[in-house]
């Protein structure tokens, strides 16, 4: 985990304490971080209903709590992270189903990459590139054909003596 991300952990295992102390007896060890004040787990249809309410209340395009999973695999995907990583964080059972079910994200990311490499590569600017497509497609003009010599090549043959057959 990042730096930031353990702070903000470490405030609510201080702030869980502080609970902890005031329930007393009737405090609930489950063993998690995020709990209900007793330290109960937390209800997953309650969490989900306040998620929504926050997005409405954000004014934001509609989203389900899961696909915050989803965007996050994708973040880490697109962020170079080992799809073993991503896949272990994901609690997948094995890196296969991450790859199957994010293979259009891997693929668009070999895309990106292809993409970026060949912007490295120096390219002629057009014009050149046009004059010597045009260069290309002319006859070249015999070099230095000597008396008797039938091919039309820099072989030397006109500096030496005429070649028979």
């Amino acid at each position: 985990m990042d730096d930031e991300t353990v702070e903000l952990i470490e405030r609510r295992r201080i702030a869980q304490e502080e609970e902890k102390r005031k329930w007393g007896d009737a405090w609930k060890d489950t063993g998690r971080i995020f709990t209900e004040e007793n330290g109960s787990l937390l209800d997953p249809g309650r969490i989900s209903d306040l998620f929504d309410r926050l997005v409405a209340e954000a004014d934001l395009p509609p989203i389900r709590l899961h696909d915050l999973r989803h965007g996050a695999a994708t973040l880490m995907i697109a962020a170079g992270v080992d799809i073993k990583v991503v896949s272990e964080t994901l609690g997948h059972s094995d890196s296969r189903i991450t790859r199957d079910i994010y293979q259009s994200v891997l693929d668009d990311l070999a895309h990106a990459a292809a993409a970026a490499v060949v912007k490295l590569v120096p390219r002629a600017p057009r014009a050149i590139r046009v004059a010597i497509e045009r260069h290309a497609t002319q006859p070249a003009p015999a070099i230095n054909v000597a008396p008797g010599c039938t091919c039309t090549c820099s072989c030397g043959a006109a500096e030496r003596e005429a070649l028979t057959a």
